[in-house]
């Protein structure tokens, strides 16, 4: 097995799988963000590329998708194709969202045909964002590029909630960075069942919330609690990475500035 094969295997980025039970049933969980392909570096990161080779490997078989989403967004595009893999698909999906569907995550939680949300889970959905530079003129094109961008994300919301949401009324609450509760997100449409209360699942960690400007207090102070053993050996191994890299361009770029 040639290194690489070794660090794919090891490197496994979320969990696609048959049911236990039922091999017409597969179990699909997103635990962490949306990334472009080659941008995987926690475990729990997913490319949609990634997420399609998975997916088609489950075969034709599968007549029902159960996915759980605990996930921060990511990247638009990414988010988006993986939202349409999902609608393609013959499969009833149910989409359970075990803690929070935030960003683009948000989006790929519409592709759910009944989504199911425990009263202390979260939804939260926002314009999109990114970085740029460059003068006056390439700065209006980003902006509208943003606009037309959000116009795609927006037809996955609408498309679910029906006629409990306008589009109005959507474009308010993505321009307020609105944090949905699961009665909330019934309400307008973009839930279908409020369960009761669940342990909450696994944590995200606090600098993926620092992307966002209005993250409620309680999920703040839930981080409070502090990285697990796992994730503090998977955040020094991200450093270690981190200074090796810049100790290779150091050498390749030697004084230049």
């Amino acid at each position: 097995m040639s290194q690489n094969s070794k660090k794919q295997q090891k490197n496994k980025f979320f969990k696609m799988k048959m049911s236990a039970n039922d091999s017409s049933s597969a179990d699909i969980f997103i635990y962490g963000e949306i990334v472009p392909d080659g941008w995987q570096w926690a475990e729990t990161d997913m490319a949609a590329i990634d997420f399609k080779n998975e997916l088609d490997a489950l075969g034709d078989g599968i007549k029902t998708i159960n996915l759980y989403i605990n996930s921060p967004g990511g990247s638009v595009f990414e988010g988006i194709a993986i939202h349409n893999m999902l609608k393609r698909h013959q499969a009833k999906v149910n989409v359970h969202i075990d803690a929070l569907a935030a960003s683009i995550a948000s989006v790929i939680a519409m592709a759910g045909d009944t989504i199911f949300m425990p009263k202390n889970s979260m939804l939260m959905i926002h314009n999109p964002e990114t970085l740029a530079m460059g003068n006056s003129a390439e700065l209006r094109k980003v902006a509208d590029d943003l606009d037309r961008i959000g116009q795609s994300s927006k037809q996955a919301y609408l498309q679910k909630a029906g006629d409990k949401l306008t589009d109005e009324k959507l474009q308010e609450l993505l321009d307020a960075e609105t944090w949905l509760s699961a009665d909330e997100a019934y309400q307008y449409g973009l839930c279908d069942v409020v369960e009761e209360a669940v342990q909450a699942a696994a944590s995200i960690s606090t600098d993926l919330f620092q992307r966002y400007k209005k993250v409620p207090k309680n999920l703040l102070e839930n981080q409070q609690q502090g990285p697990s053993a796992e994730e503090m050996v998977l955040r020094q191994r991200i450093a270690d990475e981190a200074k090796a890299n810049q100790a290779y361009l150091e050498t390749i770029l030697g004084g230049l500035i």
